[in-house]
């Protein structure tokens, strides 16, 4: 009886976890037939933003905001302060926990920030192309919005051209 209670008390507690980190929702946009997609918690505005990162999926070589970033898969954190927020790229992918390791750091770049003309209920993110190459990656939190402007890196050289 008391393993009984102890695996319904575990169960119920990696349900109200995963409920309290929110639901998993995707952004994805397709520039020069290469797919970038992140997948995020959609955490509610009350919910802490630091530490909780968003997985980035690239099928090509990006330029964000000057940060090289090759093709592959990367976590995505942000880390806020009052005058302007940072998104961190970092090598850092699924299974290796919440907290940021420095050591995997691809890159840090600033965010460009604004104000919501209405605060969000929870965390959003969108992918937005303009044309071919350029595209944003925008995220709203509360009443603020921060985005990076990125585009695909077609200055090296691409074996698939």
């Amino acid at each position: 009886m008391k393993t009984l209670i102890r695996h319904a008390i575990l169960i119920l507690s990696v349900v109200i976890l995963a409920l309290a980190q929110g639901t998993m929702q995707e952004a994805s946009v397709k520039m020069s037939g290469k797919m970038i997609t992140v997948k995020y918690s959609a955490l509610a505005a009350g919910g802490q933003i630091a530490g909780t990162p968003a997985l980035l999926q690239t099928d090509s070589d990006l330029e964000v905001q000057g940060l090289a970033v090759p093709k592959g898969k990367y976590a995505l954190y942000v880390v806020p302060d009052a005058k302007e927020w940072q998104l961190v790229v970092s090598k850092q992918t699924e299974g290796q926990g919440r907290h940021l390791n420095p050591k995997m750091e691809l890159g840090r770049v600033p965010m460009d920030m604004k104000k919501a003309t209405a605060p969000a209920g929870s965390l959003r993110m969108s992918l937005a192309s303009f044309g071919n190459v350029a595209g944003k990656l925008e995220l709203t939190f509360g009443n603020t919005i921060a985005s990076v402007p990125f585009n695909l890196d077609t200055m090296r050289p691409n074996a698939e051209w």
